[in-house]
This record gives C-alpha cells, sequence and structure tokens, in this order.
C-alpha cells in the first residue's frame, strides 16, 4: 500500500480507539478501583485482546480477498454498508451518559487483565467491524496478507496507546464521559467518521 493510504487508516484507526466502548469503559473502571498497579495488565490486555479478535477477523479473508476480485468488491461493499450503518446508528444516538462496569470483584492483576482480555478480544461486534474495516485500506494488486498484518499492527498500537492514556487519566475520563455535551460529540465525531469511510468504500468500489 502508499504511504499516503497507511497514513489514512493510521487516523482512522487514532479517532476509532478513542470513541468510549465496553474496553475503553471496562480500562477506566479498573483504573479508577485498583489505582496505577492496574495500568500495565490493562494495557497489555487491550493489545493482546484486539490482536485475538484481528486474528479470528483474519482467518481466511486474506485468502478470501486475494483469490478473487469479485469476492474483493463484495466484502468491500458489505463492510462499507455495514460502516454506514454504524455510523447512522452513532449519528441517531441520543445523549447518554456512559455507564461504568461494576469493577470492584478483581483483586489480582492476573484477574484484571483475564477480564479485560476476555471483554476485547471476545467482542463479536468488534471481530465484524475488523473485517468490514481493513478491507476498506487494502490494494488488492499487492501482498494482501502482508497488508493486512501491516494494518493490524497499527490498529493494535493504536489500541494500547489509547488505553494507556484511558488508564493514566481514568478520573477525568470518567468526568469527561459523564458529560452529556462529551456524550453528544463522541456521537456525532464517531458517526460522521464512520458514515465518511463507508461512502468512500462504496464509491471506491464503483471507480
Amino acid at each position: 500500500m502508499s504511504l499516503e493510504t497507511w497514513l489514512a487508516f493510521l487516523g482512522a484507526s487514532a479517532l476509532l480507539v478513542m470513541l468510549p466502548g465496553p474496553t475503553i469503559l471496562t480500562v477506566i473502571s479498573y483504573s479508577i478501583t485498583h489505582g496505577k498497579r492496574a495500568r500495565l495488565p490493562l494495557v497489555l490486555a487491550v493489545a493482546l485482546g484486539d490482536s485475538t479478535a484481528l486474528a479470528l477477523s483474519l482467518l481466511g479473508l486474506g485468502a478470501l480477498l486475494s483469490a478473487s476480485a469479485f469476492w474483493f468488491t463484495v466484502v468491500k461493499t458489505v463492510g462499507g454498508l455495514y460502516l454506514l450503518y454504524l455510523g447512522f446508528k452513532l449519528l441517531r444516538a441520543g445523549v447518554s451518559p456512559a455507564t461504568l462496569p461494576q469493577a470492584g470483584e478483581a483483586g489480582s492483576r492476573w484477574k484484571l487483565f483475564a477480564n479485560t482480555y476476555l471483554v476485547t478480544a471476545l467482542n463479536p461486534k468488534g471481530i465484524i467491524f475488523f473485517v468490514a474495516f481493513l478491507p476498506q485500506f487494502i490494494n488488492p494488486t499487492g501482498d494482501v496478507s502482508r497488508q493486512l498484518w501491516t494494518l493490524s499492527a497499527t490498529f493494535v498500537a493504536c489500541a494500547g496507546i489509547n488505553a494507556t492514556l484511558y488508564a493514566l487519566f481514568a478520573g477525568s475520563a470518567r468526568r469527561l464521559l459523564a458529560s452529556p455535551r462529551a456524550q453528544r460529540g463522541f456521537n456525532l465525531g464517531g458517526g460522521a467518521l464512520l458514515s465518511a469511510a463507508g461512502i468512500w468504500a462504496l464509491l471506491a468500489r464503483r471507480a
């Protein structure tokens, strides 16, 4: 892929991982209740969890996209429509303060790691999202497998950095997520980003 395509993916990934979801809410909750000792296991759990979800998404996807231009177009089209659907849902979402999960029962670092890893890795919506998102940045004439793994490594790095920042500033993040204005901004910004990605994918297919 070109440097411009990779930079576009880097920017999109950096913005997407900032959107509060189950993983981020778990990181904030554990960071507040368990303090500094929770930071390292939480960051490692997010990185490994996203790596697992990506690996599950990529099983067979690289071979499918490499084998047929038709299936490449099908995956990009379905993925574009799915991104549009996610964007539309966020744009229509009301302002509802994020609810942090109860995290007091996890005592050891191992339990903190395991709980956060399971939340991240076994989220079926995340796996489906990766299948829809990654092919939009793939050049089908190049080494598809290499491109997929490059994009995956980039996304995991963004997710790890993002989790670190949320863990470091958990108290401020909790207050931010409770703000209706911030919640509206997350919904509008995320919805616009996902919708733009979906439209871009459909237009690129027609070209």
